[in-house]
């Protein structure tokens, strides 16, 4: 129970100090002004709204949003519960995986469109790479911004009873994308990368290097004791045995 209420007040604490740093950096991102990664990111946003179509600058009615918002989920779950039955006919899929039974891709693409991400599969068994990149993954970003921006329309509602738009659904997205997810998913990836580097080739790793102590082991069978598949060309040489093709 005290590990829980530590918990509790651990997250609320880190929301607050997240908010107090984060919240004058979106204002301006939903705003449409500039900051700091505006010289990078705004020639990226442009043209974003000239592939899709879309008018910047027109706002939407909360019934306009709501339709926007409708039609974005409904398209994507369609799209992504497509690739999960289709998977065998697309590309990327060198383990020859069939489709996706239809009720376990239903409930994930209905999964990853609400932003729950419950996987009831094991992902490298059961989904082509495309599945996973182009499905799935689309999904991590798009369920991620649209509920930012639905959160941001509620915000502007609330804020004063005098509009009669709430802003442009589309705009949100591409904005909470751009200037919110992607940097902390690239932030994310260089601390995930720095912090497992790989094993360095040509090298045996300190597992490799033990050999069995029990009298019915000989240094021969050593080998039995490999590195990964990446470094399992080499023997060790503490055991008496050599580089293996020297």
């Amino acid at each position: 129970m005290v590990l829980d209420l530590i918990g509790v007040a651990i997250t609320f604490l880190a929301v607050a100090v997240g908010a107090w740093f984060l919240a004058p950096y979106l204002v301006k991102v939903f705003q449409g002004q500039r900051v700091f990664l505006s010289p990078v990111l705004r020639p990226v946003e442009r043209g974003t709204y000239w592939l899709m179509g879309v008018d910047e600058t027109k706002e939407h009615s909360w019934v306009g949003y709501g339709l926007s918002v409708f039609m974005v989920t409904i398209a994507s779950l369609l799209f992504t519960y497509l690739v999960l039955r289709l998977q065998d006919h697309l590309p990327f899929n060198p383990m020859g995986f069939g489709p996706v039974p239809a009720d376990l891709a239903f409930n994930t693409a209905v999964s990853f469109t609400t932003n729950t991400n419950w996987q009831n599969y094991t992902g490298e068994q059961t989904m082509s790479y495309f599945s996973q990149m182009v499905g799935l993954v689309m999904h991590n970003f798009l369920s991620a911004a649209t509920g930012i921006a639905m959160a941001v329309a509620l915000v502007r509602g609330i804020s004063s009873r005098q509009l009669k738009t709430l802003g442009n659904f589309y705009v949100d997205v591409t904005r909470a994308t751009l200037y919110v997810l992607l940097p902390i998913a690239f932030v994310a990836a260089l601390v995930l990368a720095s912090a497992s580097p790989p094993t360095p080739t040509g090298r045996t790793t300190r597992a490799s290097r033990r050999c069995p102590t029990s009298p019915r082991w000989s240094a021969s069978s050593c080998t039995t004791f490999s590195p990964p598949p990446r470094a399992s060309l080499w023997r060790s040489p503490s055991c008496g045995g050599s580089p293996a093709g020297s």
